[in-house]
């Protein structure tokens, strides 16, 4: 309704293209522009989905260090924090100086989605319940052993939390790291497409890219949540409640 509407207006008041452009003519432009956007919108996932992976593994992998030594946590978590709570687009114009605008954006989303990711699997593999934790010891049961079948486990319904919010954080920090870059003429993603739309005026080519844009957020948290689902769903609360 909300598009008919939008529609209905712009064509009533004859609102020019480069203020307000249409539904149709975005959809047209989308069409038209396919094949530029289209690659720009491979190039923005690319680096999402590897700046997601990347932090998926360092994540898990400090999280676990991080649950066998309260030392090293309490050490190195300061320094996540840090990195966390510094504001991205503070970030990227300085590595941009630095870095290629290609591993620049990706270390962006890197930033961007490591905190989430292992705050969330720490907490999961801290919050083991302790009458199973007292269990395994009675039956002696190995560090390796508590780990494997009762921590792990544990802390998969944090860690895929974690996961879905990062999947969107990382395509976010991708964004913002291609604004820097094209507004400093590199790149070509399609945030580097809105920028170049900008500065060209064509407006329906930058609502376009912006549609990609959020069809791909949306796509992403769809996929992960669908994956949180298979793996919790014969076994964990949050999940099961959900079939019921």
């Amino acid at each position: 309704m909300g598009l008919f509407a939008w529609e209905g207006l712009v064509r009533y008041f004859e609102v020019p293209s480069y203020l307000l452009p249409a539904p149709s003519l975005i959809i047209a432009t989308l069409i038209t522009d396919w094949p530029t956007l289209s690659a720009s919108l491979w190039v923005t996932l690319s680096i999402t989905l590897k700046a997601l992976l990347i932090a998926v593994i360092g994540s898990v992998t400090l999280a676990i260090i991080f649950a066998q030594s309260r030392i090293v946590e309490r050490a190195f978590y300061p320094f996540a924090v840090a990195m966390q709570v510094t504001p991205i687009v503070a970030i990227a114009p300085l590595l941009l100086i630095y870095l290629s605008p290609t591993i620049a954006v990706l270390v962006c989303a890197f930033l961007v989605a490591f905190f989430p990711l292992l705050a969330n699997t720490t907490l999961g593999l801290s919050s083991a319940d302790h009458n199973l934790v007292d269990l395994f010891q009675m039956y002696r049961a190995s560090k390796m052993q508590q780990f494997l079948l009762l921590r792990l486990p544990s802390a998969l319904p944090y860690f895929l939390a974690g996961l879905r919010i990062s999947g969107g954080l990382a395509l976010i920090g991708a964004i913002v790291a291609e604004i820097a870059a094209g507004s400093a003429g590199q790149g070509s993603g399609l945030a580097y497409r809105i920028v170049e739309s900008g500065f060209r005026l064509n407006i329906p080519r930058m609502f376009a890219a912006l549609l990609l844009i959020s069809v791909a957020g949306i796509t992403i948290h769809l996929l992960l949540t669908a994956l949180s689902h298979w793996l919790l769903r014969d076994w964990h609360d949050s999940e099961r409640g959900r079939e019921s």
